[in-house]
């Protein structure tokens, strides 16, 4: 038996960093599946534990060079989650303070450097920096020299002296993490994003430094000292300027999962020794009665013992409308009450709660791959090696080809390729849209349990669909009352309503709940006698009241023939009939039946707008399932069938090349869930359906699952087209990084201008993602 466990991983900062750590999972024994998240910095791995352990995974991890960690043994996901996101903002207080200081920094050494630059130039040296630079001198030097000209008198050397100082506290403090991470990479044998980084402004540095320490050498060679110090922090100040937007944007993405977790409440009223007390929710146990007041959050799950009320679901079903909660009702915690007051006895508390299933649920798809991300994954893989091959390329290149400042030419466009080229946006072009869908979902009542699911839902053709529970109530309902034509006593129903309360048969329940509605009043019974299969028989208020089939009234010497007509009419539209007489007199006949859902026929209209084919299966009889499917709109039924009948229908789909989804809410509907391409279960349903399937429609409309496959497709595209722009991206802008357009236009890239291009490719990936969150 499987298992599967979520490990928070820190360190990795791109794509190629994601895609180590997932191959080194995959190849250990016994890990039959894992997926890797860059954006949740997580690692979800299913594994055979008679083969490895969570401890074993965790070390797998770290030999990668990575820091890895147990997950958290908080009972209560919401409480986890709400850690992860104060972890979350600390991270990004800290980049924002990093970048924020850096670009000041960073402008300071412009600054400074024009007098330096002034300097070299009057020694009759031609200037070979970058280009952003020497543009930005154009409209500065004047001003500047005008705003302080003691600058331009001050000493070039000492100058250049302060600019090495403020590179260091960039380097030392700012952009330490990203040497560290490279230098943990390369001990690992492995390169990523960080690599690109180190080595790039780790260069421009040094040269730098070398230009400070000896000009010398590179005057007596006719080459300009130049010095990179304001590039190097330009460059560090843009990458994190990209990756706190990176790190608020991917706030953003998680809004489902905080609203959430944010409508769980603080404390709970308990009644304890009688007396309402007030306590954190943390402390309610199971069996303890606890009250809901009017316009505030249930506490806890629960079952209600005493009052009524209505609760409006909506955070878990979409649902606008209120429902309406009886004695014996449930209740979930996180919902909000109506205008009732009640008590419950909690139920499910902690990490078994619907909240707390419903966090962990989606966490775990938001952490899941879909198939689209393979392709970046291997791409991903061997595109770091890559680029350097080609930033040396690039150098050797220039170095051999301009006659003017050659190697500081040849520098600057290699170092532009290593810094331009970073597949940030490779490893965020698929996980952003997966969280941003599937939190979307989740705010519109449906639970699409991963990537693989999310995206495998917009190519649905064939929809199988259970009756009972999911085109239909699930329940049976009095729905017609018909009296004898003759004339019959007027408290007629009354008492056919309190003989029925005695039995505890699901028809006599619906015929007991109906009357209630109608008005009916109940009396007393006495000489109560069940029939099974065929009725019961007793005395209400000292009238013989006997109620069941035509079958058990002949037995009875009563004939039912002013009835027999209504009867067939309710029997041909898959009504279950009973007949009821008083004092041996025929009083009328009753249909109940399973209702069909008041939103299936519109649900069914929606799937066939989307280009499906609709089946509904059932294990009902003929007459009843085509009756429904008449009501529905589906055009084909098959009826009588057992759950391995179910299972056998959706294999013969899937052998004809349909891509077949299931919807059911049974148990015995569980095999067909896991069969389908697509498992959908309705959230009124049992448990075992639900796990079995990859969505779960938490409210009882049918039509969430359209809903659910319109958001797939939309996100499919969201994700090709975040892919397609990575690609593209680095496809032109490691060409114009390394030179292409310079012989023809004179353009060249600077390195600053290379970290700032690669800063926006990512955020726009994520914004790209981010527009899902309007989906409706």
């Amino acid at each position: 038996m499987t298992r599967t466990v979520t490990l928070p991983v820190s360190g990795m900062s791109c794509a190629a960093c994601q895609a180590r750590v997932q191959r080194a999972l995959e190849k250990t024994p016994g890990v039959e599946d894992a997926a890797v998240n860059l954006l949740l910095n997580s690692a979800t791995i299913r594994f055979d534990p008679a083969i490895t352990s969570p401890d074993r995974l965790v070390e797998t991890v770290r030999e990668t060079g990575y820091a890895a960690e147990l997950p958290s043994t908080a009972t209560d996901p919401a409480a986890d989650e709400l850690a992860r996101d104060a972890q979350a903002d600390q991270e990004f207080r800290a980049l924002r303070l990093k970048a924020a200081v850096s670009l000041v920094l960073g402008l300071a050494a412009m600054v400074l450097t024009m007098p330096v630059m002034a300097a070299t130039m009057a020694s009759g040296h031609s200037h070979a920096a970058d280009p952003l630079l020497a543009l930005t001198a154009r409209w500065i030097d004047a001003p500047l020299r005008t705003a302080a000209p003691w600058l331009f008198r001050a000493d070039p050397g000492a100058l250049a002296l302060g600019l090495l100082a403020l590179t260091l506290v960039v380097v030392l403090w700012a952009g330490r993490h990203f040497y560290v991470r490279a230098w943990q990479a390369f001990r690992h044998h492995a390169a990523d994003m960080n690599t690109l980084i180190a080595v790039g402004t780790g260069a421009a540095l040094l040269f730098s430094v070398f230009a400070t320490v000896d000009p010398g050498f590179f005057l007596a060679r006719g080459v300009a000292p130049d010095l990179y110090y304001e590039a190097v922090i330009l460059i560090i100040a843009l990458i994190l300027v990209g990756n706190a937007l990176e790190a608020r944007a991917k706030r953003r993405t998680s809004a489902a999962l905080r609203a959430l977790t944010a409508l769980q409440p603080l404390v709970a009223r308990v009644l304890q020794d009688g007396t309402e007390r007030e306590i954190p929710v943390a402390q309610v146990r199971v069996g303890d009665l606890v009250l809901a007041r009017p316009g505030e959050r249930i506490a806890v799950d629960g079952t209600i013992v005493e009052g009524t009320s209505a609760v409006d679901e909506s955070m878990l079903t979409g649902e606008s409308l209120p429902v309406e909660k009886l004695a014996g009702s449930r209740v979930i915690g996180g919902t909000m009450n109506g205008t009732g007051a009640f008590r419950f006895r909690a139920t499910t508390l902690g990490s078994e709660s619907v909240l707390a299933s419903i966090v962990r649920m989606l966490r775990e798809a938001q952490g899941s791959r879909a198939p689209l991300q393979r392709l970046a994954d291997r791409i991903s893989g061997v595109f770091v090696p890559v680029v350097v091959s080609l930033a040396i390329a690039t150098f050797v290149l220039w170095y051999l080809l301009t006659p003017e400042a050659p190697f500081v030419r040849a520098f600057a466009a290699g170092v532009s390729v290593l810094i331009i080229a970073c597949p940030c946006a490779m490893g965020l072009a698929v996980p952003t849209a997966i969280m941003v869908a599937t939190g979307r979902a989740a705010e519109l009542g449906l639970l699409i349990k991963g990537g693989e699911a999310l995206e495998r839902a917009g190519k649905i053709d064939t929809v199988v669909l259970d009756k009972t529970g999911t085109v239909t109530e699930g329940r049976p309902v009095l729905t017609d009352v018909f009296p004898n034509p003759a004339g019959v006593d007027p408290a007629w129903l009354g008492k056919v309503a309190s003989l029925e309360a005695a039995s505890e048969h699901p028809v006599a329940a619906a015929i007991v709940a109906g009357a209630g509605l109608r008005g009916a009043a109940r009396e007393a019974v006495s000489d109560f006698n069940a029939r099974a299969g065929h009725g019961a028989a007793g005395t209400v208020g000292g009238t013989r009241v006997v109620v069941g089939n035509e079958a058990m009234l002949a037995k009875e010497g009563i004939d039912v023939a002013p009835l027999r007509e209504a009867a067939a009419r309710f029997a041909a539209q898959g009504k279950t009939t009973v007949f009821a007489t008083l004092d041996g007199r025929p009083a009328g006949v009753l249909a109940v039946a399973d209702p069909i859902r008041p939103s299936s026929a519109a649900a069914v209209a929606s799937f066939t707008r989307l280009g499906l084919d609709v089946v509904m299966v059932s294990g009902d009889n003929r007459t009843t399932a085509e009756s429904i499917a008449r009501q529905a709109g589906i055009g084909r039924v098959l009826a009588e069938v057992l759950p391995e009948g179910k299972v056998a229908e959706i294999r013969r789909l899937s052998s004809i090349g349909r891509i077949v989804a299931m919807v059911g809410d049974g148990i015995n509907d569980a095999p067909a869930l896991a069969a389908a391409d697509l498992g959908v279960a309705m959230g009124s349903g049992t448990d075992i359906a639900a796990q079995a399937a990859d969505v779960v429609l938490m409210g009882p409309d049918l039509g969430a699952l359209a809903l659910a496959m319109r958001l797939s497709r939309k996100t499919v595209r969201v994700m090709r087209q975040n892919l397609f722009w990575a690609f593209v991206y680095n496809v032109i802008g490691i060409p114009v990084a390394a030179g292409v357009l310079y012989p023809p236009f004179g353009i060249l890239l600077s390195p600053i201008l290379a970290s700032a291009a690669m800063a926006l490719s990512s955020v726009c990936v994520v914004a790209n993602s981010l527009r899902l969150r309007r989906f409706t």
